[in-house]
């Protein structure tokens, strides 16, 4: 009998408003716009250019309608007197983009963090999540490597 039972105990369960059981979001990795087939990006923040591209945006593919998502962030290196913005935005289909994230962080060697679950936005149909991680006016944060990943739960 309770070999029935543990397939049933290990599947995570919210509690609905009226009682009932209802199962958690299922999470799935998006995939980084030209990687290498990993989802997890690792990078080093370099100089900023005034003409041309920075390595400092990471775009992730929304291939389906997801109900939130979620954002990871883990420090591969650090320097203890360097700040590192850090950003996320949801594009969407009509050229248009929300802010979700806007912080200066110090965060320690392997050190991760999650940012979310943010919504979907109604009536808006996510095209791409983007992560931007940079070395602002901070030279001290040049070199700074990292790893990022975005999730899309239902």
């Amino acid at each position: 009998m309770l070999s029935r039972l543990l397939p049933l105990l290990a599947t995570p369960l919210l509690i609905g408003s009226a009682g009932g059981a209802i199962a958690a979001p299922t999470c799935q990795f998006l995939q980084p716009i030209g990687g290498t087939g990993s989802p997890i990006v690792a990078k080093s923040v370099g100089a900023g250019r005034l003409l041309g591209q920075t390595n400092w945006n990471t775009d992730f593919i929304v291939d389906q309608p997801y109900t939130s998502f979620k954002f990871f962030f883990t420090a591969n290196s650090s320097d203890a007197n360097a700040a590192y913005p850090v950003a996320a935005f949801m594009k969407f289909s009509d050229g248009s983009n929300l802010q979700v994230v806007n912080e200066t962080m110090n965060p320690p060697i392997g050190r991760g963090r999650m940012f979310g679950p943010f919504p979907a936005i109604p009536g808006k149909q996510a095209s791409q999540m983007n992560f931007k991680v940079g070395a602002s006016n901070d030279p001290g944060a040049l070199g700074f490597s990292y790893r990022i990943s975005v999730q899309g739960c239902m």
